[in-house]
């Protein structure tokens, strides 16, 4: 396709866009629950599709966490079916007052929550994101441009070709998939500022920062996840090991698993060869710090650049601090104010730590691998934003709005 047909579909798009906004809901939600249907009904489809993405990605050498954020079977295939269904079961976002004031002069202003537009989604290995960002931007009334990575363009298409038969006609071109995975492609559309509202990154460090050296258009982006778990001293020893196992090894490939381990110098003798035993029965490949590697004498030196990685694999970082406060100054300084935890009795300790980490998720006593749409009861979600302007924290249906303010007079003029 050349940059003229683009505009043409974009500029439909548009259109179609304001009639999607005005929809009621429930005919939004009886359209969700069809794409969820027909992705079920599509199931082999879509399998054998993916096999041939997989197949690529396995010659091509990709690594197993690769691997898996790629792979589709029954029950991933199902739960993004659930997931669509999911959101069709939430409140609708669009029309909420958010304010209301009446001045002096009589005049009612009322701040009501609208779609953003038009929206840009470019993401990489995960095909569940298809249909994930279809139904959030159709619920929320945006219409929405896909456009996968080359590694999942079979899967990505299979997905693809479930949603649009949902679509009325009035909307057909709400949801548009770009099959061209080529930069120029790219680069191309992301100059069509007048067109496309915001764009949305969801990938690994690389592409954020292609998306947002090249784009004239806003962009909302999903950062890389340096995630950091912090032991305190009046950690619980046994819950801290579960949380420490489970924010790095449940799935070590997704961004809300840790990269780094803190541990408190006053029970570091105590939690490392714990954490040590565990992690070595999952076969995560430890580095750490002068002082842990005092305690744990066989594990790798961590350079200075590996508390800034994030590896998403089973691979960690573990450092030994004095106390609290170098804890969130660590976090503060590496972390990618992505998900950040502490694990404590002390509710002091929690809430100077709630204070002094600057992330869009703090957690105490619990995992980060919570950081997630559905997990927050989103239904789904776009992606994780690590920024402060506008949405932070998981991209659901209220952060895929903006507002306008609707003025209600009697015939006041301004003097």
């Amino acid at each position: 396709m050349t940059p003229t047909d683009y505009r043409g579909i974009f500029r439909r798009m548009r259109s179609q866009g304001m009639l999607l906004a005005m929809m009621k809901d429930s005919e939004i939600n009886g359209v969700l629950k069809k794409i969820a249907r027909n992705i079920i009904a599509c199931e082999s489809k879509i399998i054998s599709a993916n096999k041939k993405d997989i197949s690529k990605a396995l010659s091509a050498g990709k690594t197993n966490a690769f691997i898996d954020r790629l792979k589709l079977d029954k029950k991933r295939i199902r739960s993004m079916a659930a997931q669509v269904i999911e959101v069709s079961r939430l409140p609708s976002p669009l029309g909420k007052v958010l304010s209301a004031r009446k001045r002096p002069n009589g005049l009612k202003i009322r701040k009501v929550s609208v779609p953003l537009g038009t929206l840009l989604i470019i993401y990489e290995s995960r095909p569940n994101v298809t249909s994930d960002c279809a139904a959030l931007c159709l619920k929320s009334g945006n219409a929405v441009i896909l456009r996968g990575g080359s590694d999942a363009v079979k899967s990505n298409e299979a997905i693809y070709s479930a949603i649009r038969p949902a679509l009325p006609s009035k909307i057909k071109d709400t949801v548009f998939f770009v099959k061209d995975t080529s930069r120029e492609t790219v680069n191309g559309i992301l100059k069509l500022n007048g067109l496309i509202d915001a764009v949305i990154p969801r990938g690994g460090e690389g592409l954020i920062k292609a998306v947002v050296k090249n784009s004239r258009i806003p962009v909302i982006y999903h950062g890389k996840g340096v995630c950091n778990l912090y032991v305190h001293k009046d950690a619980d020893m046994g819950m801290a090991v579960a949380i420490a196992l489970n924010a790095k090894v449940s799935r070590p490939g997704v961004c809300n698993a840790i990269e780094n381990l803190l541990v408190d110098k006053a029970v570091s003798e105590k939690f490392l060869p714990m954490i040590h035993s565990a992690y070595a029965a999952n076969q995560v490949e430890m580095r750490g710090c002068i002082e842990t590697r005092k305690i744990l004498a066989g594990i790798k030196a961590a350079s200075q650049s590996d508390w800034d990685t994030e590896y998403l694999a089973k691979i960690i970082s573990i450092k030994v601090v004095s106390g609290i406060s170098q804890a969130c100054e660590f976090i503060n300084t590496h972390g990618s104010r992505h998900s950040e935890a502490i694990i404590t009795s002390s509710l002091k300790a929690a809430k100077v730590f709630f204070d002094f980490v600057d992330a869009a998720c703090l957690y105490h006593n619990a995992s980060t691998r919570f950081t997630d749409g559905g997990e927050f009861g989103m239904g789904a979600e776009i992606g994780i934003s690590n920024q402060k302007l506008h949405p932070r924290g998981p991209v659901g249906l209220e952060e895929l709005t903006s507002y306008k303010y609707i003025v209600s007079g009697t015939g006041q003029i301004r003097k």
